[in-house]
């Protein structure tokens, strides 16, 4: 089977070098030269130290790297695909135009999944003509640490899709979860979606600070990580637009960005890929 991973940013790299480990051919696309020359990096160094470690062999890790391909044109990418991956940027429009140019680029067996944390697939299959081959299959950061992937069977999705997509996601060795209708933030985000806007507004309140919001939660919750950590690893960006999503969806005022992630944004102050969100970071 050939995967494509479209959007070779954090999550997207991760999520191709974990299909390439497992054995799939994998092509990870950007038109950001940028963004495509740190993922080469990053997936040469990830293999690099992880043979140095004893993690893998090295066999395994050119074997990796062989299955790995990174390309700036979308077509050479998707063009024989068997499975699309697309992990781009929360906003609605975008992914829609970037599906109907898929639909038009792939094959007619090929199944289109988006990585998105928020938006469900429903809003994205009728830009194409293969809407039941349309579904959500959500990896978390870090792809290649975390071992849930939620796949989510919208009412247009067919049996045959939600069964090869789980099987793919096991052959990665992820332990999927199936959700049998579409719901807002799926599983693991609705749960964490209350922990972080509970955080916030005690923050915005002024109750404590960030850093003592974490350590109770660490502390108090046994939480790995707290609700600020986390949103330093996941993106504040992330979570700007997510919340505008949300807002343009019901504008109902509750579901806009905290004024403190507004306020980090426009500062670009995005987390931990930048160096700088609620905690800074040093040579990482």
């Amino acid at each position: 089977m050939k995967i494509a991973v479209i959007g070779a940013g954090n999550m997207g790299h991760q999520i191709a070098i974990c299909a390439a480990l497992s054995g799939f051919q994998v092509s990870c696309m950007d038109t950001n030269p940028d963004i495509l020359n740190k993922a080469i990096a990053f997936a040469n160094n990830y293999l690099k130290e992880r043979v140095i470690k004893g993690k893998l062999s090295e066999k395994a890790a050119n074997q990796a790297r062989t299955n790995l391909a990174f390309v700036s044109d979308l077509e050479e990418a998707a063009k024989d695909a068997d499975l699309v991956i697309e992990a781009i940027i929360e906003k609605l429009d975008i992914k829609r135009k970037l599906f109907a140019d898929l639909d038009k680029i792939c094959l007619a067996h090929t199944i289109l999944t988006t990585n998105s944390s928020y938006i469900v697939s429903s809003k994205i299959a009728d830009a194409t003509n293969r809407p039941d081959k349309v579904c959500n299959m959500h990896f978390f950061n870090p792809a290649l640490v975390m071992k849930c992937v939620e796949v989510v069977k919208g009412p247009h999705v067919s049996d045959e899709t939600v069964e090869a997509v789980m099987a793919v996601a096991k052959k990665m060795s992820k332990t999927p979860v199936l959700l049998h209708k579409e719901i807002y933030g799926f599983l693991v985000n609705r749960l964490l979606q209350a922990t972080r806007k509970e955080a916030l507004n005690l923050l915005d309140m002024g109750v404590a600070s960030f850093e003592d919001i974490d350590t109770a939660a660490k502390n108090g919750l046994g939480y790995p990580m707290g609700p600020f950590e986390l949103l330093d690893l996941t993106g504040i960006d992330l979570a700007y637009h997510v919340g505008t999503e949300k807002y343009k969806e019901t504008a109902d005022l509750t579901d806009l960005p905290s004024p403190t992630i507004v306020e980090k944004f426009e500062k670009g102050e995005f987390g931990k890929k930048v160096g700088k969100g609620f905690y800074e970071y040093f040579n990482e």
